[in-house]
């Protein structure tokens, strides 16, 4: 199960330095994918073999000159509802101030364990400094500097020792796990209610820990998987309920935790910056995809016209992922909902898509040859062969070439594409790698 972390405090005391120097050390090494450049306030971390999530709740808020007090407080009030460590940032340059004390005396109340980093420690005499921030009442100030780096690495053994040991849940592999995601009312509950049914003896319940997501095991009409619930879909906290970064922040364990994630969209508000986030969470965490477009009961127009141009404008804004199934649903009528549990059956079968080498090289090969690579600098760009590797988790292709530093995004997205119109990989990312040969 995965761990979160969420960075708190006022604004300009360096939340998002420290965010970006925790994640890129991963990022430069790991990440081969061009990122998007939408989500900035999530990221993950890898460190002596344990990798982590975590959020800048700071990075949500448009304009950080005047955030009030209040946005302060219901940030850090989810951050302790969703996450397992909360790292409370302070600027030693600065002193407390009241806005720290506000947050610290929120904080002194949760049980989430706190590390209160006093950032901006750029010099020894600064250390001294420090001291002042005992009066938070949050133990002791870990100095760093997120500029420099310095003290960050004692600072990700010192989160580890914080995380509390998880019970696992009891659940099987072989079984599909969906998960229900999506922006505040687009109807998560109502879906969810419309598969599990009133009949609630076919649901078995495995409980992890608190905060963790909630396996719901479905077992009815020839279908068999997990509904990954976050505790967010049952209990409604009105504080959170109007902000931008709620939904983003309640979505990130049960997307996680998720083999498909079943993206809801209000038909009547159309795609908003809030669903962006949500989708490019699920593309960074590399799931399935079905889109539901829910809600279509409430739409004049139900013509294939206005289907086909709501659509496109969905594949448009997504892209350049498009290739996933998109349903025009609605919860309440219960108009194809089954089509929806369909699909993402589907899209979890095409995530374990195995293609023998020599199908796919008798049928990429070829088109390779017919369409090269376009040749850098006078250099010709050959590639041989090309196999997919075993046991990952999405499907991933090596193509290995004469110089593989010179194939760009857009070829290895011509591959993708041809590899998709070949083989069913609907719904699911796939990986495009160039290696020597």
């Amino acid at each position: 199960m995965g761990n979160l972390v969420a960075i708190v405090g006022r604004p300009n005391v360096g939340k998002s330095t420290l965010f970006n120097r925790l994640t890129k050390t991963r990022q430069a090494i790991v990440n081969e994918e061009a990122g998007t450049t939408r989500d900035r306030q999530y990221g993950k971390v890898e460190w002596t073999g344990q990798e982590f999530s975590i959020v800048d709740t700071g990075g949500w808020v448009v304009n950080s000159d005047d955030i009030f007090e209040e946005e302060i407080r219901k940030q850090v009030m989810l951050a302790i509802e969703e996450s397992d460590v909360i790292l409370f940032v302070v600027d030693v340059q600065n002193g407390v101030t009241d806005l720290d004390e506000q947050v610290a005396s929120i904080l002194r109340r949760s049980k989430v364990p706190v590390i209160m980093v006093a950032n901006k420690t750029d010099n020894n005499e600064l250390v001294y400094s420090s001291a002042e921030f005992y009066s938070l009442g949050l133990g002791d100030p870990f100095c760093i500097s997120a500029v420099s780096g310095s003290g960050t690495g004692d600072l990700l053994d010192l989160i580890l020792t914080k995380f509390q040991k998880k019970v696992d849940e009891i659940v099987d592999e072989e079984i599909p796990r969906f998960a229900v995601v999506g922006r505040p009312n687009a109807g998560k509950s109502s879906i969810i209610n419309a598969f599990i049914g009133e009949d609630r003896n076919i649901v078995t319940e495995i409980a992890g820990t608190t905060r963790d997501s909630i396996y719901t095991r479905y077992d009815k009409f020839g279908f068999d998987f997990y509904l990954v619930d976050t505790a967010g879909i049952r209990k409604k906290n009105k504080v959170t309920e109007d902000l931008e970064f709620y939904s983003v922040m309640r979505s990130i364990r049960a997307i996680e935790n998720a083999d498909v994630c079943i993206l809801m969209l209000d038909a009547t508000r159309g795609i908003e910056g809030q669903d962006l986030n949500i989708f490019s969470l699920i593309q960074r965490n590399q799931k399935g995809l079905v889109v539901v477009v829910n809600k279509w009961d409430l739409v004049e127009d139900k013509s294939a016209k206005v289907m086909k141009e709501f659509e496109n404008a969905i594949r448009e804004r997504f892209a350049p992922f498009v290739d996933f199934p998109i349903i025009f649903a609605s919860a309440l009528t219960k108009q194809r909902i089954f089509k929806v549990l369909e699909n993402a059956k589907e899209v979890f079968h095409n995530r374990t898509t195995r293609i023998p080498t020599a199908r796919l090289n008798e049928e990429m090969l070829p088109l390779i040859e017919a369409y090269p690579p376009p040749s850098i600098k006078g250099k010709y760009i050959k590639i041989k062969y090309c196999t997919q590797l075993p046991n990952t988790r999405v499907p991933s292709f090596v193509y290995f070439a004469n110089l593989p530093q010179y194939v760009k995004e857009p070829y290895k997205r011509f591959l993708e594409n041809k590899m998709r119109e070949r083989w069913n990989l609907t719904g699911t990312p796939i990986n495009v790698y160039i290696r020597q040969k």
